[in-house]
Formats: C-alpha cells, sequence, structure tokens
C-alpha cells in the first residue's frame, strides 16, 4: 500500500524553516536598507520591512535587542542590521530577526542626541523662560554625582574655598552604566524633597558612552521638573549633554560649577570692605556739608541774637495773660451777679414759704366758706318756717278740727257724687278716725245752696 504523497502546509513550512536555520550563512547577516513601516509595540517590540529599490524583507527585533539601539527608528532611515534569517511560520514567509541597528553614515548616539534634543525643543523645554534664576548667597547645597571620584572632589574644594558658611549634602549616584538613569533621576528628586537652595548635577569626563546616562530623556525630565534651580556640570568643556540644554545653567565643568553656585568669600570681603569705605566717605561729605550748614544758620541774625527771636513773643504771651486776667474777673462777677439774681427768686419760691402762704389763703376762704354756710342755713331755716306756717294753714286736719271729713274711695280722695254710686264702700277720715260707710243714694247740690 502507498503513502500519501501529500504534506500538510504546516509540516511543509517547518521543513522550510529548518533549511533556513540550517543554513550557516543567514545566521549572521549584515544588511542595508531603508525602513519601512516601523511600528514600535508597547512591548518593545519593533516591526519594520528593510527595503532598497529592487526588494523588500519584513523584519522584527525583539525587545531585548531594541533596548540597546539609542536612536529612534523611523520610516526612511538607512540603517545597518546585523542579524538572522528564518521562516514565521504562522505566515509562512521568511523575514530578518535584527540583533542590532546602527544608522548608516552617523553614530547611533550622535542620531538619539539629535533627535531628542529636537524633540524636547520643540516641547518648548529648553526655553528661557522656564530658567530658573540662582540664589545670590545660597545656604544649602545639593550635590547629585559619584561619592568618590575627581568631579565631586573639586566641588567640594571649590565650595569650601569661595563660600565656607555653605552647607553641603551629597547624593551618592552612579553616573554611568545601566542603572545609573534611574539613579541620577532618583537622586533629583530625593534633593527636591528636601529644602536647598541650589543643585549641582554632573560627573567628570568621559567618552560619550560614559557621558550618555545624561542624554537620557528621563534625566532631561527630571532636571526640568525640578523646583530646585539646577547647574548642570557633565565632562569637560567640550563635552556637551542634554541635561546642559536643560538646566537653568551650564558649567564647562564641576570646579566651573562650584564656582557659579556660590559667591567668592573673598569677592564679598572686597565688597563689604569698598562699601564700608565708600559709605564712610559718603556719610563724612554729609557731616561736612551739615556742619558748614549749621554754621551758617549759627551765624545767621536770629540765632546770633535769640533774645530778638523770642521777645514779640513774650510781649503777646504778657498781653494774652493780662486779657485772660481780665475776662476771668468779668466773667467772674457776672456770674456771681447772676447767682445772687437765681437766689433771690429761690428764696421767693421755696416750698416752706409757699405752704405757709396756702395755708393762710385757706384759712381765709374756710372763714369766708363759714359765714356763707351761716346765712345759708338762716335763710334756709326761715323759708322753712314761713313754709311750715302755710303748710299748716293749709292742712285737711284744720279742717277737719272745724268738722269737715274727707271721703276716699279704693284710695282715691272722692270729689263729686259724680265719682260715687249706691252701694259704693267709702272710707270716711275724720280728726279723730276713719268710719266705713256704704252709699245708698246720691243727692246733687242745688245752685245757689251750699
Amino acid at each position: 500500500m502507498t503513502s500519501d504523497p501529500y504534506l500538510s502546509v504546516k509540516a511543509l513550512t517547518k521543513y522550510i524553516k529548518k533549511k533556513f536555520d540550517a543554513d550557516p550563512h543567514l545566521r549572521d547577516v549584515y544588511v542595508k536598507g531603508e525602513l519601512s513601516n516601523v511600528k514600535i509595540h508597547s512591548s518593545g517590540h519593533i516591526y519594520f520591512t528593510l527595503k532598497d529599490n529592487s526588494a523588500r524583507l519584513p523584519a522584527v527585533m525583539f525587545a531585548a535587542s531594541a533596548r540597546t539601539v539609542k536612536f529612534k527608528p523611523e520610516s526612511g532611515m538607512t540603517v545597518l542590521i546585523r542579524g538572522d534569517v528564518s521562516v514565521y511560520e504562522a505566515s509562512g514567509q521568511y523575514q530578518l530577526y535584527a540583533q542590532s541597528m546602527q544608522p548608516d553614515g552617523i553614530g547611533d548616539y550622535y542620531l538619539a542626541f539629535e533627535q531628542l534634543k529636537e524633540k524636547l525643543s520643540k516641547e518648548g523645554v529648553f526655553n528661557a523662560v522656564h530658567k530658573k534664576p540662582l540664589p545670590r548667597y545660597p545656604d544649602k547645597i545639593a550635590v547629585v554625582t559619584a561619592p568618590t571620584g575627581a568631579a565631586v572632589r573639586d566641588i567640594i574644594i571649590t565650595l569650601n574655598r569661595r563660600y565656607p558658611m555653605a552647607k553641603i549634602t551629597i547624593f551618592p549616584t552612579l553616573v554611568q552604566g545601566e542603572q545609573s538613569t534611574r539613579s541620577i533621576v532618583q537622586s533629583i528628586q530625593a534633593a527636591n524633597a528636601a529644602n536647598f537652595d541650589v543643585m549641582i548635577v554632573g560627573r567628570g569626563g568621559g567618552s560619550i558612552e560614559d557621558l550618555w546616562s545624561f542624554n537620557e530623556e528621563a534625566v532631561a525630565r527630571a532636571i526640568f521638573d525640578s523646583r530646585i534651580p539646577v547647574i548642570s556640570a557633565v565632562g569637560h568643556e567640550t563635552d556637551t549633554t542634554i541635561a546642559d540644554f536643560v538646566a537653568d545653567l551650564r558649567a564647562a565643568t564641576p570646579t566651573a560649577a562650584a564656582e557659579l553656585a556660590v559667591p567668592s568669600r573673598a569677592d564679598l570681603l572686597d565688597k563689604v570692605i569698598n562699601q564700608q569705605s565708600s559709605m564712610y566717605r559718603v556719610v563724612s561729605n554729609l557731616l561736612d556739608r551739615e556742619k558748614t550748614a549749621l554754621t551758617k544758620v549759627a551765624a545767621s541774625m536770629p540765632f546770633a541774637y535769640p533774645d530778638r527771636l523770642y521777645r514779640p513773643f513774650i510781649e503777646r504771651v504778657e498781653r494774652a495773660s493780662d486779657s485772660l486776667q481780665r475776662e476771668v474777673f468779668q466773667h467772674l462777677n457776672r456770674s456771681r451777679e447772676r447767682f445772687e439774681n437765681l437766689d433771690r427768686q429761690l428764696a421767693n419760691r421755696i416750698p416752706v414759704q409757699r405752704i405757709k402762704q396756702s395755708q393762710a389763703d385757706i384759712g381765709h376762704l374756710q372763714k369766708r366758706l363759714d359765714q356763707s354756710a351761716h346765712i345759708v342755713l338762716n335763710n334756709n331755716k326761715m323759708k322753712l318756717s314761713s313754709a311750715i306756717r302755710t303748710l299748716d294753714a293749709l292742712s285737711p286736719l284744720k279742717l277737719m278740727e272745724r268738722g269737715y271729713t274727707i271721703p276716699y274711695k279704693d284710695g282715691l280722695v272722692v270729689k263729686s257724687i259724680h265719682q260715687v254710686e249706691a252701694g259704693d264702700e267709702l272710707n270716711v277720715t275724720m280728726q279723730d278716725g276713719t268710719v266705713e260707710a256704704t252709699v245708698k243714694n246720691t243727692i246733687p247740690t242745688k245752685k245757689g245752696c251750699i
């Protein structure tokens, strides 16, 4: 029985891959070409196409190798790549696996430097408006550098010589190697967390590789974000780094940085002495001018004859004193007269006197009242006696004494026979009593008869 002659796509692709991997000419190849379709993945891998006028080659550079590239790969760059060629089984195409990359015709360090410089410049990081002024007389100075070596020694010696009153704090820092960038950033941040007046960041000289940590973006950002003024002192005078552009002030050497950070004690002493001498001269000249002016004033008429100066005032004071005495005397007299007048008025208005007068008035009125009452009483007595006599003369009792009677019917006086009828009951009042009677008949009186 014959076997199946057909291969699977996977099997064929694996075979081809093994052929590629087994070929020694494809294990370590050097390729020159133009970058195209460059994509930098968040993981750090770089995917791109390498091309020339006639062909295109897919390529990838994994993160471990990409971290060694100092510049940022961009489409259109001509680069020199070292790597190996193999087959990517998932797509069935061969591609270049890059292990190193450098720009063609220019160093990768220089290219990376120019790329970062251009980027930060466009952001305005280098603008003078962001530069902080250095304090004239710093009290606390932070030094971010290696704890040993010529740089830190030169800085300390220079600071102590020029301005020994300043307090120096060294932040031990790695200034080259893989961990140096992180170490520099941490030291700058630590110095900012404390209370310093100025900061020196730098190191001694070296190759561009040795100084490269000061060209890293993280260091540039840390210097830019520093609230403390930063003096950059990296390498020798001819060395220039990104840190120099970002810093508030660039020094040619660490020693120059220390000289820029603090004033010179000798210069300060000279300045103080010069100012002291200048002040002495100014004060001396001023005293001379004032003495001359005082002499002239003292020799002038008012001060040469002081009695003439105050004589008119003495006379005015004496006249004013006399006038004041007269006014006081007149005022006292007027006040005394007014007081006496008021005292007399008050004596007439004393309550005791008014009470006595009122009591006398009351006695007089009481007498008049008694007299009037006596007269009125006598008159009323006389009127009453006359009325009694008249009433007595008209009293029915007098009539009854002469034999007259008064008949009553139902309590009313009967004055006419027409008020009664036969059978009516009458009460007849007499002088000594009442008689109850019954009417038998009424007899009218004839005219002319009584």
